[in-house]
């Protein structure tokens, strides 16, 4: 583990940071006392249902379909363990790392309510394989996004049990190449294997954990990449010889839409002190009219950050649930219930990619446009060295159209999808997990298709000396030369393309556009 502060779980619902910075940045976890003192007294309401003859779901029942079916004290712990095994059906290749240290962080939060019924030591091996960096297996098919990510959650299960497979890190804090029997990384590290009672196998299991996981890393992503899509812009409209006059502030004023001012104020910080743009400003400069990719910037990516503001808005009151079926209420009743739905999540994670899709199509046409010798005001065709001899951004164009084109695909919403599962009794499902999944590809995507506008932007912008990019552009641009070529014979692009993906993806292109801002 980094060293880093610990994570308080179970004194308050985590925030948004505090999930980054456990499932991606490896900060160590800390379980609330108080929180303990909660799971010891909601056990012994299960403790007391699970010694009446009566029947109560979870406890002394069947699951799914199987819930009329009463079970007796001897098989109830075979019960649990079988729930798991047989629930832990995942297939695909595996996720990453980050996914799945979110699913076992969102369901310690959960456990550490004191509503699921689960014993203390639940809570604290839950605590003690995320500090140990002990990371189960976990694939990527399998959950349906209700009845929680089943499949997903009960690997998480499964190695707390001693089963299955995990990675663990090595000392350089990498994920070890080697698959490893979760039984032999918990005897490493002292941590006993769980054997599950009553009412424990569905606390497990019960949960958005992996769909909310991914919506909280999405929204960090996506806000640094929406900055960073308004220096690209930038960097597009001022090498094309854009005019910045549309993104006044009254002009933004007259549809007061959040996003779009925020947006449009970033692109007249990063070009109102650009030589270039008022190289051509005044009476004699007509292009009042730009291109709708280069004019409607801020409408575009406006949108992109007001809908990114309502999922965080979901994620935050998801952040604050307790997702389990059945729950002990605070007056120690046991209720089903439909919390574990994930259709609140599913569909910010299908708006979201919608977003992505359309801010990386903008960006694209940008991009189309710098190459273009009719619309790019003076610039040579694709920006080659030699025209004819060389072919110059071409084909890193045909990139972005392709990744485009992939992101439209994946905007098509999961979470209209339901297919009926456990004998019709699981009749209709969120699909929130695969829309998880396909919002993670489309944002690596974006980033790809950024870098490629600014490593465009920055070639235009070279050969528009002697005129002088603005601060924040010209920052941009002398940090894509650190690990990428200027204007010039044509050369190896792929390594170019990836360099300043790199930039991009880690932040480092957003962080020099702000440093460069007034």
């Amino acid at each position: 583990m980094r060293d880093l502060p610990a994570v308080l779980v179970g004194a308050a619902p985590l925030s948004a940071a505090d999930v980054v910075a456990v499932v991606r940045h490896g900060a160590p976890v800390a379980i609330a006392p108080e929180a303990l003192d909660r799971v010891a007294a909601t056990r012994s309401v299960i403790d007391g249902l699970a010694a009446d003859p009566n029947p109560h779901y979870g406890v002394s029942t069947g699951f799914g379909a199987l819930a009329t079916t009463f079970i007796a004290p001897d098989r109830r712990r075979q019960l649990q363990a079988s729930l798991i095994r047989s629930h832990a059906a995942g297939t695909g290749v595996e996720v990453e790392r980050e996914v799945v240290r979110g699913l076992q962080l969102l369901r310690l939060q959960t456990l550490a309510s004191g509503r699921t019924g689960v014993r203390p030591i639940v809570v604290e091996t839950y605590a003690a394989l995320l500090n140990a960096g002990i990371t189960p297996i976990v694939r990527e098919y399998g959950s349906l996004g209700c009845s929680g990510d089943l499949a997903p959650l009960a690997h998480i299960a499964l190695a707390t049990m001693g089963e299955g497979d995990v990675r663990v890190l090595r000392q350089a804090q990498e994920p070890s190449s080697e698959v490893i029997p979760a039984s032999d990384a918990l005897a490493a590290v002292g941590i006993e294997p769980l054997t599950l009672v009553e009412k424990e196998g569905l606390a497990l299991i019960n949960g958005t954990d992996g769909m909310l996981g991914m919506l909280v890393l999405a929204l960090h992503d996506l806000e640094e990449l929406l900055l960073t899509a308004d220096i690209a812009a930038a960097m597009s409209i001022e090498s094309q010889l854009g005019t910045d006059a549309v993104f006044a502030a009254d002009l933004m004023a007259l549809r007061p839409q959040v996003g779009q001012a925020e947006s449009a104020a970033n692109l007249r910080s990063f070009l109102g002190d650009s030589p270039i743009v008022h190289s051509h400003k005044g009476p004699e400069d007509g292009r009042v009219q730009d291109a709708y990719s280069l004019r409607c910037t801020p409408q575009v990516h406006g949108t992109a950050r007001d809908t990114a503001g309502y999922a965080a808005t979901i994620a935050g009151r998801e952040l604050a649930s307790v997702i389990d079926n059945p729950v002990i209420t605070l007056d120690g009743r046991i209720e089903s219930n439909g919390n574990f739905h994930g259709a609140p999540v599913a569909a910010v994670l299908d708006f979201l990619a919608i977003s992505v899709a359309d801010v990386a199509s903008v960006s694209e046409r940008r991009t189309d446009r710098a190459l273009d010798p009719a619309r790019n005001h003076g610039l040579p065709p694709f920006l080659a060295h030699e025209v004819g001899v060389d072919s110059g951004l071409m084909i890193a164009q045909y990139a972005a159209a392709g990744i485009v084109s992939e992101l439209k695909r994946l905007a098509v919403p999961a979470s209209v999808d339901s297919i009926p599962s456990s004998a019709m009794q699981e009749d209709h499902v969120s699909m929130g997990w695969a829309a998880g999944r396909k919002l993670r590809r489309a944002i690596d995507g974006l980033g790809r298709v950024l870098a490629i506008e600014i490593l465009t932007g920055a070639r235009a912008l070279d050969l528009r000396a002697p005129l002088q990019a603005g601060p924040a552009t010209g920052a941009v641009r002398d940090l894509v030369r650190t690990v990428a070529g200027g204007p010039g014979p044509d050369r190896f692009l792929s390594p170019d393309m990836e360099a300043v993906t790199a930039l991009v993806q880690s932040g480092a292109v957003a962080r020099i556009a702000k440093e460069h801002t007034s």
